[in-house]
């Protein structure tokens, strides 16, 4: 099913995303992990594509596997790595295997390499993607950045960046991780304002162990509260402890979002089952009480 349809029949949506191992041995333990994340029952996940395309290869095999587990698949597909042809071959097998919607994505430009090297045939920017695959009928979703995207000069850059990929075809957005809510709200507002009004999922990463804090800062250079950070401080040799608080933080983080309207929420699970269970446990009969008000 199409995320849109989906969209239609709900007011609060709520998502997992995955992604392929780095070693192909690692590829049942995958499939293991999003067949008990499937059976959770979220309204749909999210499969990545993997950095510099490094794991393309299993996307759309774990994309087919969810859909046959009766799981929506959204899968990720990049413009690094791939010629235009290449993304045609893509898209031939999704269809193949009943793929509806797609993330597109530039895609994070390797170590060592520039982007004249591996953004070719005028596949340079995530909008190139939307348009060929809104072309071939999918339903396409494109990325956000609350804090502002890395390489962007500023707000008003990211803004314009944004709108001309909403502009090609973007049916929906997921953002970055973040960890402050007014983050996102001020960024709302700002999509509003501009003129972007297609829905958005807003992307919770649960901080279960304390050394997942400067992993993330550095990859997504989003801010961290100091309430995040003491609890990191505060039980950073205590791994359960700390497994509970992130999980409440993260309860926290989705209970407000929901009160405050935003329609999606995507969970970074990490392909940890058990992670994303215990929040749902916290939140599903308010999601539930949400789509029924």
């Amino acid at each position: 099913m199409k995320i849109t349809n989906i969209l239609k029949e709900k007011k609060v949506l709520l998502s997992f995303e995955i992604f392929p191992p780095k070693q192909q041995a690692n590829f049942d333990n995958v499939v293991s992990a999003a067949k008990e994340l499937s059976a959770l029952n979220p309204d749909f996940m999210s499969i990545t594509w993997g950095a510099g395309g490094t794991t393309k290869g299993n996307t759309v095999e774990i994309a087919s596997k969810l859909i046959d587990f009766g799981t929506p698949a959204l899968a990720h597909l990049t413009c690094v790595g791939n010629t235009k042809n290449e993304v045609e071959k893509v898209i031939a097998k999704m269809k193949a295997n009943k793929i509806e919607n797609v993330l597109a994505l530039r895609g994070d430009i390797p170590q060592n390499s520039d982007s004249g090297s591996v953004l070719t045939e005028g596949l340079t920017h995530a909008s190139d993607l939307v348009r060929i695959l809104k072309d071939h009928g999918m339903c396409v979703g494109g990325a956000c950045y609350p804090e502002g995207h890395p390489e962007s000069a500023n707000r008003q850059d990211d803004m314009d960046n944004l709108m001309y990929k909403v502009d090609s075809g973007v049916d929906f957005l997921t953002t970055q991780m973040f960890f402050d809510n007014n983050m996102l709200y001020s960024y709302l507002y700002r999509l509003q304002s501009r003129g972007i009004h297609v829905p958005v999922f807003a992307g919770i990463m649960p901080i279960t162990n304390s050394s997942q804090v400067s992993r993330m800062i550095k990859l997504s250079s989003a801010y961290v509260p100091a309430k995040l950070l003491s609890i990191c401080d505060k039980f950073e040799y205590k791994p359960e402890a700390m497994r509970q608080a992130g999980i409440a933080y993260a309860t926290d983080q989705i209970i407000d979002l929901i009160t405050n309207g935003v329609r999606g929420i995507h969970i970074y699970t990490m392909n940890k089952p058990s992670i994303a269970e215990d929040i749902l446990k916290n939140i599903d009969s308010i999601i539930k009480a949400s789509n029924e008000l």
